[in-house]
């Protein structure tokens, strides 16, 4: 059976509230969703319609997740499988993850993290499932820059090495991560985990990351495994390493030294064999500096060290990405587009990019979706690109930079947050965090969105900036 349902989501859980949301949230997305009760009614929804993704719950009557997982891995492939599970109960994530599936969700399910976690799903090109053995299969990189980066990787990957990602937000961290995950012999066929370290308060990412035993703490209540005990053999990411405060940052120390942890309320130390990969937007070296990271813990995460560079950075991968990201939104979209007008192509390569791959996609997804003809053409790129064209580009040296930030002669400008709004090239950070911030009645998953950065990043620049509500 020929399956090419690309952006096709099977949602299956008994609770019929709580599929019947899922799905409504996907179909808000854009997405193409289905419902199925159990297992059983999934394995035949499957075998009727193909689905890119099946997101299932672990308890069901019949057929549980767990046979809807195998039954998916022996049958269907290519089809990516995420599992949800109760509050605290990473263990049955575990089990789940060695037997395949793509990731986990704890209920209650956050509607951020279920969006991210789909997106990354269906993001996975098909030849990165066929040609295993390339770690890079999928990933545009024929830029020198990108092709110093896969070298770096492929002389680490057998390695237990620590590395260290740096760069701007949407230089693709966590598609190198994925990459270093892949090559390594060893560990690629063991969990890949990723944690989002700014979006928890310290409380809270101590015992993901740790775990906890009932009673540590109000609401703890039950045992629950971290996401390094998940991790075990593989892989973990720690993206946004900076967040961590000085109390985890000791403790993080340990882990890299010894392979040793305790759950947050346990006197029994645990041992872990895993791969740590950090990943920040910011110069750790200037936080050592300023004294708000640890010296030892820096040098610890800095054996290897991996800069990606941005988008500005790669000119000669700007036509192969631009041409690949319309054509993967383009099948998704059940769209004939083949690619761009001359004219509009000009104007997106002299374009800066501040936001990287990350503004790249949303806008040529934008484009994709509005478009009436077979290429897309000036008129469908939004004003934000093409008011740039109109004379007013700046070189990244010439970009305003906020308080603080320095520039690298030798790696180029250190740039604000990727914004995608053409004020970004001439209104002060603070200022254009409050007027989205207004525009969007301060509503700030909606104000992170329009800026094209995490919550979590937001959250970080209003405390720095001093912006309160």
């Amino acid at each position: 059976m020929e399956r090419s349902a690309r952006g096709q989501v099977l949602v299956v859980d008994d609770d019929p509230l709580i599929r019947g949301s899922l799905c409504e949230m996907l179909r808000g997305w854009g997405y193409e969703a289905e419902m199925a009760g159990d297992g059983t009614e999934a394995m035949e929804h499957i075998r009727r319609r193909g689905f890119a993704l099946v997101i299932t719950d672990w308890k069901m009557p019949n057929a549980d997740g767990m046979s809807l997982l195998a039954h998916i891995r022996k049958h269907y492939p290519d089809v990516s499988v995420v599992v949800m599970t109760g509050f605290g109960n990473v263990g049955s994530a575990v089990e789940a993850m060695r037997a395949g599936a793509f990731d986990y969700l704890s209920k209650p399910i956050q509607p951020d993290e279920l969006e991210a976690t789909v997106a990354r799903a269906l993001s996975h090109d098909r030849a990165s499932q066929e040609t295993p053995d390339d770690p890079f299969a999928g990933v545009v990189g024929e830029d020198p820059s990108m092709q110093k980066v896969f070298a770096t990787v492929r002389s680490v990957a057998e390695t237990s090495s620590t590395v260290l990602l740096e760069g701007e937000s949407g230089t693709g961290k966590r598609v190198i991560a994925q990459a270093i995950h892949r090559a390594d012999s060893r560990r690629r066929n063991h969990a890949f985990v990723e944690v989002s370290c700014g979006a928890l308060p310290e409380t809270l990412l101590e015992s993901e990351l740790f775990g906890h035993v009932r009673g540590s703490f109000t609401g703890a209540i039950r045992d629950k495994q971290g996401r390094f005990e998940v991790a075990d053999g593989g892989t973990i990411l720690l993206d946004e390493i900076d967040a961590f405060s000085k109390a985890l940052q000791v403790k993080l120390l340990r882990v890299i030294q010894d392979r040793l942890y305790e759950r947050v309320g346990d006197t029994r130390t645990m041992k872990v064999d895993v791969r740590i990969i950090a990943a920040t937007n910011r110069r750790l070296r200037e936080l050592v500096q300023q004294g708000k990271f640890r010296e030892d813990l820096y040098y610890r995460l800095n054996v290897i060290s991996i800069r990606l560079p941005a988008l500005r950075e790669r000119p000669k991968d700007l036509t192969p990405l631009i041409q690949n990201i319309i054509d993967r939104n383009a099948r998704q979209a059940e769209k004939v587009i083949s690619g761009v007008t001359d004219a509009a192509m000009q104007i997106l390569l002299q374009y800066p990019w501040p936001g990287n791959i990350r503004e790249m996609e949303n806008m040529l997804e934008r484009a994709v979706i509005l478009s009436k003809h077979p290429h897309i053409d000036v008129s469908d790129l939004p004003e934000e690109i093409t008011g740039a064209a109109g004379g007013h580009f700046l070189e990244p040296s010439t970009i305003a930079q906020p308080a603080g930030a320095s520039i690298d002669p030798d790696e180029g400008a250190s740039l604000p947050e990727p914004i995608g709004l053409k004020d970004a090239l001439r209104l002060p950070e603070k200022e254009l965090i409050l007027k989205v911030l207004h525009e969007a009645r301060w509503n700030r998953s909606a104000a992170a969105k329009r800026l094209g950065i995490h919550r979590s990043t937001l959250y970080q620049k209003m405390k720095q900036l001093g912006i309160q509500n």
